[in-house]
């Protein structure tokens, strides 16, 4: 499936095991392959130096939407769970506008780390977080919830990890403060196995409305 991401559950936690298969690729001029965009070194966690302040956590509530202006992402969300491999399961793959968040997990907003993916692309072209490796720090990202408030969130860093040496306890592990991860598929990508690896944008609760 194209723009696949593999977390697995456990000890009761998230650790990803990516196999990310892509297919659509835009072509340039010169007919080589462009793939989705990727973050530069600059954004990464370990050059973020001190984070920027948050705000008090939420009690959970689960999401509905996800929106990220700085790439014109405006998508509902759907609940994930685990498949009998353990892994986390992906959105449908005939719904390229459509991310999910893991329904087992925190709710986007509470204490802890919350989980949201999507589709990079698939056969017929761009998914919902093609453009996610552009994201810079201090991007802004809206999560509207089932109680009526909106949690808004500030991104602290933007990292592509290759499948084979991914940090899961960086990614995933428990925070005292409200975080939340977004994942996609990047990296590099072969015509035979696709995507290599994944996008991931750390962000932190710095806000609600």
């Amino acid at each position: 499936m194209a723009g696949d991401f593999r977390p697995t559950a456990r000890h009761g936690g998230l650790l990803a095991l990516a196999a990310c298969i892509g297919i659509w690729l835009v072509t340039s001029g010169s007919r080589e392959p462009v793939g989705p965009p990727l973050p530069s070194p600059a954004e990464a966690l370990t050059a973020a130096g001190v984070l920027g302040p948050g705000i008090a956590p939420l009690p959970g509530s689960p999401p509905g939407r996800i929106r990220i202006p700085a790439i014109r992402v405006d998508a509902p969300l759907v609940g994930l769970g685990l498949d009998r491999g353990g892994h986390l399961e992906v959105p449908p793959p005939e719904r390229r506008d459509l991310a999910g968040w893991y329904r087992d997990g925190t709710t986007p907003g509470a204490t802890g780390t919350a989980v949201i993916a999507g589709h990079v692309d698939d056969a017929a072209g761009p998914g919902v977080f093609y453009h996610l490796g552009a994201l810079r720090r201090g991007a802004a990202i809206e999560v509207p919830r089932a109680d009526g408030r909106t949690a808004v969130f500030t991104v602290h860093a933007v990292e592509v990890h290759d499948a084979r040496a991914f940090p899961d306890t960086r990614v995933y592990g428990p925070s005292p403060r409200a975080e939340l991860r977004v994942i996609t598929c990047g990296g590099g990508f072969s015509p035979r196995t696709g995507y290599r690896g994944n996008v991931v944008v750390f962000a932190h609760l710095t806000g609600t409305y």
